[in-house]
């Protein structure tokens, strides 16, 4: 076998599996593998210093920064499409993050007041709602969560699991947290996302006597009590190291489960020391 042959495969996948196991797959020894990457066979300086930089900073920076790093600690002006070209050709650009849709094609834009204005005091049921998405990137494949939670007693009405961040996620929410409620003049109070602005969303509260309420753009506390609950059930259900392990079934099930402590279970010092089921019971 020609050294370049095998050495420069086992350089692009070897984040990705481990030596041992590409060596075996080509039938050559471990020690054979390091003794012709130490002649560097097909790899110039500039491209083992490239890869050598991603792998030791776990391929979370970008061509730039790999630029500049070359600058920095090897005094060496590389011109950023030269970096980012040898980055392409091995395979180790920087992994990106999801981010969220921030329109939805052919949909109308309603965006609203903030009528909440970050009081999240209430005193009766059924006034003052908040709602948000969070991602669930713990199972096979990214899952959503659409929770409405009641400010009065923090418990929380409806929630929704999805494959897809769409606006049939939320309008299932809202339809479930409105079912056997009075829900007229309820101030419902989300950000500005895509699926809350649709004329569909808009139209259905609307229709049920619901007033929308929206966060200015890019402020997360004026929706801090919902943003904090999905902080917390992230934290408490989930562990860093779930990312990506468990199962679509596990993840909905640990929801679930999650859902059921916060409301009966769990209790508040804002609420007595008393559940959210049990201050809302005692309260009427």
């Amino acid at each position: 076998m020609v050294p370049e042959v095998f050495v420069q495969p086992v350089e692009m996948f070897k984040h990705k599996y481990t030596v041992i196991a590409l060596c075996e797959c080509f039938g050559v020894a471990k020690a054979t593998y390091y003794r012709w990457r130490g002649k560097t066979w097909g790899l110039s300086e500039l491209e083992k210093k490239i890869i050598d930089m991603c792998q030791d900073l776990k391929f979370r920076i970008g061509h730039r920064m790999v630029r500049d790093l070359l600058r920095k600690e090897h005094k060496l002006k590389v011109n950023r499409n030269t970096v980012q070209r040898i980055m392409q050709k091995f395979n180790i650009q920087c992994r990106v993050k999801p981010k969220r849709q921030n329109y939805i094609a052919g949909e109308s834009k309603i965006v609203v007041p903030n009528y909440l204005n970050r009081e999240f005091d209430t005193a009766k049921p059924n006034e003052k709602w908040v709602t948000d998405i969070t991602y669930l990137p713990y199972g096979e494949k990214m899952l959503y969560l659409s929770t409405i939670m009641d400010l009065y007693n923090n418990e929380i009405l409806a929630y929704t699991i999805s494959d897809k961040q769409d606006k049939a996620l939320v309008l299932d929410t809202l339809k479930r947290a409105c079912e056997g409620r009075d829900v007229s003049e309820c101030i419902l109070h989300s950000d500005q996302g895509s699926q809350y602005t649709s004329y569909d969303f808009q139209e259905e509260a609307k229709k049920r006597g619901i007033i929308t309420s929206m966060s200015r753009r890019g402020n997360c506390f004026d929706n801090a009590v919902i943003e904090s609950f999905h902080s917390s059930l992230k934290s408490e259900e989930f562990s860093p190291l779930d990312r990506g392990k468990l199962t679509n079934h596990t993840v909905r099930q640990k929801i679930e489960s999650y859902m059921y402590y916060y409301n009966y279970c769990r209790p508040f010092k804002k609420l007595n020391c008393q559940t959210p089921i049990e201050f809302r019971v005692m309260a009427a």
